[in-house]
């Protein structure tokens, strides 16, 4: 994108900033692919300013940059050729995005029969879904064999035989099986799910995972095509999930000793990891990919194995650094020990730092101030002293009411957690791309509420 992209704001012309001379106190290595600095202080995102979007859609907003979705998906095909990679839809779906994960040539991993409604009815192929969960309603199976999902991945022993009376008589369902490998992993304890003290899968250790096995090939509607981990979220070393292939691949080989069956597909998951401020660490997707690839072909030798067909299910390393959240400035103030800066949303639309400590570095826009940097808490408008977007970050010392705040890293896990709490209203989602805005989500409004109050 060059400069001549960007559309220009009466009294501001987009004038570039040099960005070699800024770029030790102005990093934007978080920030989406296609975003640029204009001379006024603003920044330009898919060839859109986005104080413009502000002014047309409002605050607070969610921002996607599409090119930099469908390159995200793109690298990941480049980087795992001859593997499904599923768009793990938790991270945040809506029809746009759908439609984006399918023409890019990704598969999709859905968790609740509405993930999987929305896909199917926005027109993706169900038999390129995954559907997986650790407690799955009726409805969720239901809906999964009724529109013929690719896969259903079993999460508990009681799942097979209510999941095999489902399936009509003289079909069969392609299912996983999801497996606890006992390895730690993950940025918090919270989002830490490949150890068997936790809620998902069954476990190697107790032998859960054999016994579910040996149930599932014994039930005729059902079809055992591999074996499937997830070792929880922000993962930025390879090493656990080499270990988890040497697991896996450990306990193929003993299903084919026991029962004769080689399986053909492996689901390593997701969890890769991803930088939410500048010099964080983040998951190199090749080398992962050149590794994982070069201890499956390994481990299956050693086994006798023949190499399964890899699978792998990114969600936040796609959409996440795509996204990015604008606030206005409500209030500032300031206290003996410290400055509070509240904006117009909070936890409503980002509850993962008081869910799990996640630090975010917002940026003033709009303005480019000459006031030294001073240090803030951002905090939201909720009645929750823990509503805190980013604490003890640098903003300058002129904050004001009014001010425009944005976040990066905002595209995973924002919407998909967002909540009603003080009837606040979700943001709408804008998506930008070759100079234009779109919406994609509108915002929910107090008719929604009403809407759904059906109790006077």
């Amino acid at each position: 994108m060059t400069l001549a992209d960007i559309p220009a704001t009466p009294g501001h012309p987009p004038v570039a900033v040099d960005a070699p001379r800024l770029a030790a106190a102005d990093d934007l290595t978080v920030w989406p692919l296609s975003t640029v600095r204009l001379a006024h202080g603003d920044l330009a995102i898919g060839g859109v300013q986005l104080t413009e979007i502000a002014d047309r859609f409002g605050t607070p907003a969610y921002v996607l940059d599409e090119a930099d979705v469908r390159e995200r998906c793109r690298t990941y095909l480049h980087a795992f050729p001859d593997t499904d990679v599923l768009y793990a839809a938790k991270a945040f779906l809506c029809r746009a995005m759908a439609h984006w994960v399918e023409e890019e040539g990704l598969g999709l991993d859905v968790c609740s029969a509405g993930e999987l409604e929305l896909a199917v009815t926005t027109g993706f192929p169900a038999a390129r879904i995954v559907l997986h969960g650790n407690a799955k309603s009726p409805e969720d199976l239901r809906a999964a064999l009724r529109l013929g999902v690719g896969r259903i991945v079993i999460d508990s022993a009681s799942e097979i035989a209510r999941l095999a009376a489902a399936v009509p008589p003289g079909s069969r369902q392609k299912v996983l099986v999801r497996v606890v490998p006992g390895i730690a992993a993950g940025g918090h304890s919270k989002i830490r799910t490949g150890t068997d003290d936790q809620k998902f899968g069954l476990s190697i250790t107790d032998g859960s995972a054999q016994h579910a096995i040996a149930r599932i090939l014994d039930q005729p509607g059902l079809e055992l095509v591999g074996l499937h981990c997830h070792l929880g979220s922000q993962i930025t070393s390879d090493k656990p999930f080499l270990c988890a292939v040497r697991r896996l691949v450990g306990l193929m080989a003993r299903i084919k000793d026991h029962h004769g069956l080689t399986l053909p597909e492996l689901d390593l998951g997701g969890g890769h990891g991803i930088a939410y401020r500048p010099g964080e660490d983040a998951l190199d997707i090749t080398t992962l990919a050149r590794k994982v690839r070069a201890e499956l072909t390994e481990s299956c030798a050693a086994a006798g194995l023949a190499v399964p067909r890899l699978i792998v299910e990114p969600g936040r390393a796609i959409a996440g650094p795509a996204g990015v959240a604008l606030y206005r400035v409500l209030s500032v103030k300031r206290t003996s020990g410290r400055t509070f800066v509240a904006v117009d949303g909070g936890m409503s639309d980002n509850p993962r730092p008081a869910l799990y400590g996640v630090r975010y570095l917002p940026r003033l826009i709009g303005r480019r101030s000459t006031a030294a940097p001073a240090p803030v808490t951002v905090v939201g408008r909720h009645c929750e002293a823990g509503d805190v977007l980013a604490a003890d970050i640098q903003l300058p010392a002129d904050t004001r009411p009014g001010d425009l705040l944005a976040v990066p890293v905002a595209g995973a896990y924002h919407l998909s957690m967002a909540s009603g709490y003080n009837l606040v209203g979700r943001p709408p989602v804008v998506a930008v791309a070759d100079g234009h805005a779109r919406l994609l989500v509108r915002r929910e409004s107090l008719e929604d509420f009403r809407s759904r109050d059906v109790g006077l």
